[in-house]
Parts: C-alpha cells; sequence; structure tokens
C-alpha cells in the first residue's frame, strides 16, 4: 500500500516528522518496506528558459539551443525534441546531473560535431510520467533557475508499507491515519461528505439477483458530465502511488479506492440497455475487461449485466464495453458490496488480479456504501460537472454486529505487558471500538474490523497500539544441568539422510507441498485438493516429492546447467496420511564430455539406484536384504525401475528412469532419473545407542575369488548376488557384480555374471580345504537358481 506524506495529512491532524511517521508505522505492525522521495533524485534539476533555438549544422532532427539556467550565462544544449522553442521555460539537467529515466549521467559531449552542456529533460526521462514525445513545457510563471522538484511540488515522500491480509481497514489511508491516531501521532479528522439530493429519478434500474454474491448494489446517475483530464494535484498524486492518470471520471473511483479503501465503478449510461443486474454469469458468458484479455464465465461467478450481456465482473474488473470516455456525458457510479469468498475465488478461477479484488476478498466496510457514494457524487461533480440523480440503493449490506466478552487483565496474561485498563479503553475506542461493562468488557466491533472475533483479536489490537516493542523479551526456563538430546528419531532421521545425500554431490532444494492438478496428474492425482488455493497452480497436494523437484530441474536447464542433482527431504500427502520422504532427481550429464573420456556421459537407473543404496545405508536400513523387484510406478520407465523391498510388500524406496510421459508433462528431455526413498518404511533398531561402535578392523587380511556363473537370461543378477551372500554368511562379508556377457563362448537363453566374493578369516587363516569348501557351498547356492559354473 503506497501513499503520499501529504496525502496522510489530509486525514491525520499532526506534527509528527516523517521519520516519527515510518517508526511509529512498523511499531503497530504496519512495517514499512520503503520511502522514496521523488525530489531528492531530481534535485539537480532546475527550471530553465530557452534563449534561442537555431537549426543542427549536421543534423535535420537536431537543435542547438542556447538556455537560461539562471545562473547568467547562455548555456548551449543539443536538443533533438520537435516541440523545443525560444521562449518556452522547461527543466534544464547540467552536466553531472544523474537523469532517472534514462539511466546515465550528464556530461559535456560533442553532438555531431557541435558542444552539448546539459539536457532539456522529458517526463519519462525524469520518471514522472510516459510521455516522450517532446520536452517538459512549464508554464510563463515558473521561476528561472529555480529548483524544478520544489517548485513542481513533488518534495512529497511516498511510503510504502506491507499489509498483512487480516487489515483490510489498512487498505486505505483514511485507515492507517485512523491507527496512527490511536497510537498518539496526531488526531484523525471526520470524513466530511456533502450530501447531494438527487434532481430527477434515475432512469435506469439496478437490482440484485445474486444476493450471496452481491448482496447490496447502490448506484446514482450523473447526467451532462464532461469527461476530460484530471486536475494536476490529482493526476500527481496517482502517480506518485503508481496509478496512471486516465480521466477525471476514472481517476476519481482510484482516487476513493486509495483514500478510503473502497472501490468503485463507472459506467457509460448510454452504452447500457435495460436493468443493470448483479447475477450470477450463465455457462459460455465471455467479458472483454478493461486489461484487454477475454475471460470466460462460469455459473459460480457474480457478474454485472444488463439485457446485452456481462459488463463487469464483480468486485474484480471491469469491461472495456460500457467504461467511460471522453465522449461521455452520462454516467452510473456504481458502489457495491461483494462478498469476500466469491471474489476470492473467482479470482482465483480467473487467475485475475487487481486493486478493487485486493480489498473485496479481504472484506470493505459494508457500512461504507452510502457515504462511499456520496463521495463518489461530490467528486464527480467537482471534476466534471453534471446534474445527479436520487440514488438507487438495491439489496442490504451485511450487517457486522459483533461483541466480544473482554477481560482488561487478558493482555498480561497474553501478550505479557500490563497496559492499565484505561489506556486500554481509550486505545479500543481511537479504533473505533465500543467499549462498555465492568470487570469484563462488551466489546462492540466496528464494521470494518471484520478480522477480530475473539478477546485474543482484542489483546493484539491493544498491545500493538501500545507498541509491540513493548513485549519483554522472556527466556524459557531451562532445567538445570546438562541439557539433553531433544531431535526425535525421525529428526535424527532426516538429518542423517539430509547430510548423506549433501555429502554424494546432490544439492537440497525445498518446493512447494502444493502443485497444480497437471503436476500432479502424472502420479495418479492428488488426494487433496484445496478449496480456497493461493493461484491454480497450487491448488493440489503434492503425492509425490518429484514434481516439485522435475520443475526446480526444468527450470534450472532453461538456465543453462548441464549437470542437475537435486534432493528435498518433505512429505507426500496420501489418501491416509502424510508420509515423511526423499526424493532425488539426477538430470543432465554426470560427467562433462572431457579428453580422456570423450563425450559426456548421462545419468541411468542405476546412478539413480547407488544413491538410493547409500542413503538408505546411512538411515540404518538392512541393504544386504535388499531386494530389486519390478512394480515401481507408472512415473518410470517399466524396464528401467524397481523397487527396493525387503520382501514383496515392504518397499523402502523406488527408483528408475522416468517414462517418457512423465518426462513430457513436465517439459524436460529424456533420460532423467529419480528416487523416493520412504523413510517412514525404513525398520529402526530397537534400543539403538546414540554412539556408534568404535571401528575394529579385522587383523588378518581378507581373501577375494571370483566366480562366473551361466545363469538364465531372465534371472535378475541381484538374486545371484543373494544367493551367494547367503552361502556362509560368517565368511562372507562382500558380493560384487564386475562383469555380465552375453555373445560368442554362451549358449542362447543364457548369460554370464561374474562376481567378486569377499572372504574374510577370524581368529586364524583360511587354509586350502576351508576355501575349497566355501566355494563348493557358493556353487551349490548359485544352483538353486539354475546358475552353473563357468569353465
Amino acid at each position: 500500500m503506497k501513499f503520499t506524506l501529504s496525502w496522510l495529512r489530509e486525514h491525520l491532524e499532526t506534527d509528527a516528522s516523517l521519520e516519527q511517521i515510518l517508526e511509529k508505522l512498523t511499531a503497530i505492525g504496519l512495517e514499512v518496506e520503503g520511502v522514496e522521495n521523488p525530489a531528492e533524485k531530481l534535485a539537480p534539476f532546475t527550471i530553465a528558459r530557452v534563449l534561442t533555438a537555431e537549426r543542427h549544422p549536421q543534423a535535420d532532427k537536431l537543435q542547438v539551443l542556447s538556455v537560461d539556467a539562471g545562473t547568467g550565462e547562455a548555456i548551449q544544449v543539443v536538443c533533438g525534441a520537435p516541440n523545443a522553442r525560444a521562449g518556452m521555460l522547461g527543466v534544464f539537467g547540467a552536466p553531472g546531473a544523474y537523469v532517472p529515466g534514462s539511466d546515465l549521467t550528464l556530461k559535456v559531449a560533442a553532438i555531431r560535431g557541435v558542444e552539448s552542456r546539459g539536457m532539456m529533460c522529458s517526463i519519462r526521462e525524469l520518471e514522472l510520467g510516459d510521455e516522450h514525445d517532446g520536452i517538459i513545457s512549464l508554464p510563463e510563471d515558473a521561476p528561472v533557475g529555480a529548483r524544478y522538484a520544489e517548485w513542481a511540488g513533488l518534495d512529497d515522500p511516498v511510503i510504502d508499507v506491507a499489509i498483512t491480509p487480516n487489515r483490510q481497514d489498512a487498505m486505505g489511508v483514511y485507515g492507517i491515519a485512523r491507527d496512527l491516531a490511536a497510537a498518539g501521532l496526531g488526531t484523525l479528522k471526520p470524513i466530511e461528505v456533502e450530501e447531494i439530493a438527487g434532481s430527477f429519478a434515475p432512469p435506469i434500474e439496478i437490482r440484485t439477483d445474486d444476493p450471496q454474491g452481491c448482496p447490496a448494489f447502490y448506484g446514482r446517475v450523473v447526467r451532462g458530465v464532461r469527461n476530460g483530464a484530471s486536475p494536476a494535484w490529482l493526476q500527481q498524486r496517482l502517480k506518485a502511488v503508481g496509478q496512471r492518470p486516465i480521466s477525471a471520471l476514472v481517476d476519481m473511483t482510484n482516487y476513493i479506492m486509495l483514500s478510503y479503501g473502497r472501490p468503485l465503478h463507472v459506467y457509460d449510461l448510454a452504452k447500457l440497455q435495460g436493468a443493470l443486474v448483479a447475477r450470477r454469469a450463465k455457462a459460455g458468458e465471455e467479458v472483454l475487461a478493461l486489461n484487454g484479455k477475454t475471460y470466460a464465465l462460469d455459473e459460480t461467478m457474480t457478474v454485472i449485466a444488463d439485457d446485452t450481456g456481462v459488463h463487469d465482473i464483480g468486485g474484480i474488473m471491469g469491461g472495456e464495453h460500457a467504461g467511460v470516455t471522453e465522449a461521455t456525458t452520462d454516467i452510473l457510479i456504481e458502489c457495491a458490496y461483494f462478498d469476500p469468498e466469491h471474489i476470492a475465488r473467482t479470482g482465483q478461477k480467473l487467475a485475475l488480479t487487481s486493486d478493487a479484488r485486493t480489498r473485496f476478498e479481504r472484506g470493505v466496510d459494508p457500512e461504507f456504501l452510502e457515504t462511499g457514494l456520496q463521495l463518489a457524487t461530490r467528486m464527480a461533480v467537482d471534476l466534471a460537472g453534471g446534474e445527479p440523480s436520487e440514488a438507487i440503493r438495491a439489496g442490504t449490506p451485511p450487517a457486522l454486529d459483533r461483541t466480544v466478552q473482554y477481560r482488561p487483565r487478558r493482555t498480561a496474561e497474553l501478550a505479557g505487558v500490563d497496559v492499565p485498563e484505561e489506556l486500554q479503553r481509550n486505545i479500543l475506542q481511537r479504533l473505533g471500538f465500543g467499549v462498555s461493562g465492568g470487570d469484563t468488557w462488551e466489546i462492540r466491533v466496528p464494521s470494518w474490523r471484520r478480522d477480530v472475533i475473539g478477546s485474543a483479536d482484542i489483546v493484539e489490537e491493544v498491545i500493538r497500539i501500545e507498541g509491540l516493542d513493548a513485549v519483554p523479551s522472556t527466556p524459557l526456563d531451562r532445567a538445570p544441568g546438562v541439557a539433553r538430546p531433544t531431535a526425535t528419531a525421525e529428526q535424527l532421521l532426516e538429518r542423517r539422510v539430509r547430510r548423506t545425500a549433501a555429502a554424494r554431490g546432490l544439492n537440497e532444494a525445498v518446493t512447494w507441498s502444493f502443485i497444480s492438478e497437471a503436476e500432479a496428474a502424472p502420479f495418479g492425482g492428488s488426494a487433496w485438493i484445496l478449496s480456497n488455493p493461493i493461484s491454480e497452480e497450487m491448488k493440489a497436494m503434492r503425492p509425490s516429492l518429484l514434481p516439485g523437484l522435475l520443475a526446480a530441474a526444468r527450470r534450472n536447464i532453461a538456465r543453462g546447467a548441464t549437470s542437475v542433482r537435486l534432493f528435498e527431504i518433505g512429505r507426500r500427502y496420501l489418501g491416509d496420511t502424510e508420509r515423511p520422504t526423499l526424493g532425488l532427481v539426477l538430470s543432465g550429464d554426470r560427467s562433462p564430455r572431457h579428453w580422456r573420456s570423450g563425450k559426456a556421459e548421462g545419468f541411468d537407473a542405476y546412478d539413480a539406484k547407488a544413491e538410493a543404496m547409500a542413503i538408505l545405508a546411512a538411515a540404518g536400513a538392512p541393504v544386504d536384504n535388499l531386494q530389486a523387484l519390478a512394480g515401481a510406478s507408472g512415473v518410470y520407465h517399466p524396464g528401467r525401475s524397481a523397487r527396493l523391498s525387503l520382501g514383496p510388500k515392504n518397499a523402502l524406496a523406488e527408483f528408475g528412469e522416468l517414462h517418457p510421459s512423465t518426462l513430457k508433462a513436465f517439459d524436460l528431455d529424456g533420460p532423467v532419473v529419480a528416487a523416493e526413498i520412504f523413510l517412514d518404511a525404513i525398520p529402526q533398531k530397537r534400543g539403538a545407542a546414540r554412539m556408534r561402535e568404535a571401528y575394529r578392523p579385522p587383523a588378518l587380511q581378507a581373501v577375494t575369488r571370483d566366480f562366473a556363473f551361466l545363469v538364465p537370461a531372465g534371472l535378475n543378477a541381484d538374486q545371484l548376488l543373494r544367493a551367494v551372500r547367503g552361502a556362509d554368511k560368517a565368511a562372507i562379508t562382500g558380493v560384487s557384480l564386475f562383469d555380465v556377457f552375453t555373445g560368442q563362448g554362451v549358449p542362447d537363453g543364457q548369460k554370464s555374471l561374474a562376481v567378486e566374493v569377499t572372504l574374510q578369516p577370524g581368529e586364524k587363516s583360511f587354509g586350502q580345504e576351508e576355501l575349497e569348501a566355501i566355494s563348493s557351498r557358493i556353487v551349490a547356492a548359485a544352483a538353486k537358481l539354475g546358475a552353473t559354473l563357468r569353465t
């Protein structure tokens, strides 16, 4: 929310300095995000008169000006503006001045062979607007040599404050002034509006056929208006806060919205046919909005329409067809109340934001309709003339008839600050609350504070006005002695796997738990859809961590990353519960191209398996007992993926190369490999000590033996490794596959698998007979799978 200091002073009688106001705003919960004074960046620019304007000898579109900037000498300036002429007054920048709109610092320079010692500036070059068709032309009474910013009244700081979603009353300058007055920084000026009696009956019917979406619809016709440009003071004020002046009547609605938080709309009466009605949209209806876009509507949306069709997306944005122009002579002012929930849902569906939506979905003051209509009528007549009709009032605004039982002692109980009762009463009354009662107060909540529903909210109001900095910093009581560890087993597990993943070169990502329904679709859809999402892109609770990681990988690749290695620890939201999970995605080059290795190598499913196995080992999973089984999720390639399980039902992880359809859904080029580790499925050792056992290296050297087996072509290597490992659990400490071969010398329907077996002796070295016995047991165990020792 932006406003100028002078705008604030129109509503707040105060002698406080800018610094005091800024400090108090933050103290009462209206955090100041920035302050900018246009006069500071325009300080070097002065008012100057063009003495002469001669044609440039080397360029037809340039002129050589002599300029009087109040220094007593004629300054030569080369200018390309078509409106530059002798005798005119403009804004001059001398060498050394920084031009904000052009991002350059002026210096003496030769332009086509003619020296130029400064610049005559345009509106856009000084960032005062978008006009750039010529240099600024000032009135004849502008004082030559004076600082332009001071003369033009630009020495007016612009304050930008952050408004939290519950503070709908602070979406206008008047509401902010009310808070500052309550905090003792001045006196709030009353809203003075002169009631204008209507001189004729309104020539149009107004009604609301959607009492849920639009409970109240007020309006007034003004005929005989002249909709020209708004006055300079209004344009300057709107420009200062980032609004573009359009015309007197449109600027009027924006001014009242920013001043009082009350959105309005003005229709060209000549463009309306029949009654103007607030109703639900019909299936298939569309509207061309003021932003130039066409929106398809549905039956849940409230619109403003006449006999010809929809003219306004109720409470969000008006349509182009019935908008006012310079040719408009008769207008209809709309001042309506729209239900906040309806506005929020409609805006989310249409992905349409506006200043009006921001205010209506937070909840405008329902009792301000009459005052808002009177303010709009008065200002419309003052700016554009005309004759107003009698007011039209359709429907009834909702009444916020809410009271809260409150004990003054509650402030000390909840906030730890002892605020005297009389001061609490004064604070609440200055904020507009009604206070009555003895030991227990009955607080009447004002119509503009729909967020206040209980005694805790009253405490918050008292404390923020008293000053959040008054809340004492009180440390929690600490138990005597050495602090005991407080991390849970789940937290310790997450720490271990996080460190392991990072140590293996993966980069941790933190993505949203909310994704779009389209992103959830490849993963079977989401079991939980939000009814009031931030946007349509964040509507579904993620069924997997991979959508967020894939989206992150896509963004990194689009920005030139050649190798993406991401992991995330978070929750999957399933139908029954939420599951702690570690997800990882590998995309791009596993190793870059190099003169030693040749072309760059990409990732494959075995890379994802290696990461999953290492992380599972760090988590304490019995990796030697894991089986790689088919049946991974449908997002994976069916022939290049697997589940890592303890038995057929207890899957600890799944990994593999992603299915081409999954890659297409996320606009990725393959191959991309991924894995998900289900942390809650990992069996934890009971009564495990917090400290690891000391490493005790074996006293005797290990022995390795190689075996090559002919096995059926369809046999998984994992099955053979498990069989070999189980042949002698005491002596065999490691089994690894080092060769897979098919071809000459291998019968059809078979393949050769070569494994290395590590044998660790205990109290004495193995003898030849012991080694032969172990080898026999290994061959026998493999034979149960149909494997024969290759000769």
